[in-house]
């Protein structure tokens, strides 16, 4: 697989002030995580079919360990609630959320704002090790 690291300029953590407490909890109504059949090694309790189809140059969310549905779920309504999301406009939804696991384990969740409110997530690997830092760094930021 290429590196992916580079510079995305859609690919970054909206200011905190963004959105206030209100707006962070009306947008964990508005969308939902439910994964990818193919970013998944291990599909767990996902109930894909076909159950598992990764993807060579998909980057698999459970390469490291496996992640149940209920995990994934909670780890996006967190990072959404810390308003870790990239930055989109008035009646639409951000492209990324980002959240860290109790491990300091990186993970990036994705949808096509345009289109749909269902996300898909990754863990995000040591090829993109300046991203995993951003991410480290704001989240432990918006911890306090």
């Amino acid at each position: 697989m290429s590196r992916r690291e580079g510079n995305r300029p859609d690919r970054r953590i909206a200011a905190a002030t963004m959105m206030d407490e209100r707006a962070r909890h009306a947008l964990s109504r508005r969308v939902t995580y439910v994964g990818s059949a193919t970013h998944k090694l291990h599909p767990g309790d996902y109930g894909f079919q076909p159950p598992q189809n990764p993807r060579p140059t998909k980057s698999p969310c459970d390469a490291f360990r496996s992640v149940l549905l209920g995990e994934a779920q909670d780890l996006f309504r967190q990072g959404i609630m810390r308003g870790m999301v990239s930055a989109f406009g008035p009646g639409q939804v951000p492209k990324y959320v980002w959240c860290v696991d109790a491990a300091g384990e990186v993970y990036e969740a994705k949808t096509r704002p345009e289109r749909e409110t269902r996300y898909h997530g990754y863990r995000i690997g040591p090829d993109e090790r300046d991203m995993c830092r951003y991410v480290l760094k704001e989240w432990m930021q918006r911890c306090r």
